[in-house]
């Protein structure tokens, strides 16, 4: 009677856990993203950042808007924030609005570069990713990390909650068993974390493509960059891996 009674409290303790966890469908969350702009351009040009590294900020901040269910989400700019005049460096695709359906596996991307504003229409980005036993909490979730290598070349790490059943994130990185509440990606020197996590009430009328800008498959717009950027030299050429994601 004792192992029964004892089996019975047990079970019932599982039950109340398992109860307390609540799953959503729908999501609105903030995300805050940080570039290291010391470590940016001293990785990309040394010998010039030792001639300019006064005039430029260590970190910049930049808010980015994530809504969306299981079927679609939009990825946009969020709340602006005051850039320094007197600094040399302006954000990097801060203006990206990224549309994901999730149904068909394609999304339509808006991304301004410089004088000219692509709209890349095409399947979403191939990840491998590799789960593992880390977790951390992030604006109140649970979260497990994983490592990716986006198109075999760019290595990203994410942190996921399975509580959101939505397998997006910031950008156009997607593919987990979960929302990516937290992403880093070391060659931009650069982590979006989730500042604000909404789960109730989701107004998904903004959930849209955009419409304005140079339709281009992702193959031409990285190779319409290439042609441009790499003529600033190997500064240009790094560059691209920003509007890659």
């Amino acid at each position: 009677m004792k192992k029964i009674s004892l089996f019975i409290i047990a079970l019932n303790s599982i039950l109340a856990s398992q109860a307390q966890t609540q799953f959503f469908g729908k999501v609105n969350v903030e995300f805050e993203k940080t570039t290291n702009v010391h470590a940016l351009y001293k990785d990309m040009e040394p010998e010039w950042f030792e001639r300019i590294k006064e005039r430029l900020p260590k970190t910049v901040l930049s808010y980015h808007n994530f809504i969306g269910d299981s079927t679609k989400s939009i990825y946009k700019p969020g709340r602006e924030v005051e850039v320094d005049p007197k600094t040399w460096y302006r954000p990097v695709a801060d203006k990206n609005v990224v549309f994901t359906d999730f149904k068909t596996g394609r999304t339509i991307a808006q991304k301004p570069v410089y004088e000219e504003t692509f709209l890349m229409e095409d399947s979403v980005s191939k990840i491998k990713w590799k789960l593992t036993a880390d977790t951390r909490v992030i604006a109140g979730y649970e979260c497990r990390k994983a490592v990716g290598i986006l198109n075999d070349t760019i290595g990203l790490f994410a942190f996921y909650t399975d509580e959101i059943m939505i397998s997006g994130g910031p950008e156009g990185i997607q593919g987990l068993p979960g929302m990516i509440l937290g992403l880093g990606i070391p060659r931009l020197h650069a982590t979006w974390f989730a500042t604000k996590v909404d789960v109730f009430d989701i107004n998904m009328n903004s959930v849209t493509p955009a419409t304005k800008g140079k339709k281009v498959s992702r193959t031409t717009m990285m190779q319409s960059l290439d042609k441009v950027l790499r003529q600033w030299g190997e500064y240009g050429s790094k560059l691209i891996v920003n509007f890659a994601i």
